[in-house]
């Protein structure tokens, strides 16, 4: 490790970074070091580098517009990842019970190809027109003839 020292700081040449002292407010260092973990920085120097590179890029963007849609971003994307799990869980269960459905009323059904034809496109026209909102009510009523 090569040293440049002054009587103000050193400089090492290797890495290129300058040792600096100046004074912090004891809180705030209290408050840096419990932020160690969170932050995942491996010591006060990290933490403090990321911080003042985030302050800095802060102040360059001018105004706060263009960091915001960053963490808006990632907030959002959170929330949407969630949803999509639990929407593709409960999609998943609905799939397995109305297979088991099916199972059990094929079991017991005599419909010919025809009319099983017929009646996956009256399902189909049924869903697109209520928006996939069946009815019970109304499909007893059509299967009694009504």
């Amino acid at each position: 490790m090569t040293l440049c020292v002054t009587a103000s700081c050193a400089f090492d040449y290797n890495s290129g970074k300058i040792r600096v002292g100046f004074y912090i407010e004891k809180s705030l260092l209290e408050k840096n070091d419990a932020m160690l973990i969170p932050a995942n920085a491996r010591s006060r120097n990290e933490f403090v580098n990321a911080a003042i590179r985030w302050y800095i890029g802060y102040l360059a963007a001018k105004d706060t517009v263009q960091i915001l849609p960053v963490a808006i971003t990632s907030s959002v994307s959170g929330a949407v990842q969630s949803s999509e799990n639990r929407i593709a869980r409960l999609l998943f269960k609905l799939a397995v019970e109305m297979s088991m459905m099916m199972n059990v009323v094929a079991a017991g059904a005599d419909v010919d190809d025809i009319r099983l034809a017929r009646l996956r496109g009256k399902c189909v026209d049924n869903v697109k027109r209520s928006i996939g909102a069946i009815n019970f009510d109304e499909v007893l009523r059509f299967q009694r003839g009504e």
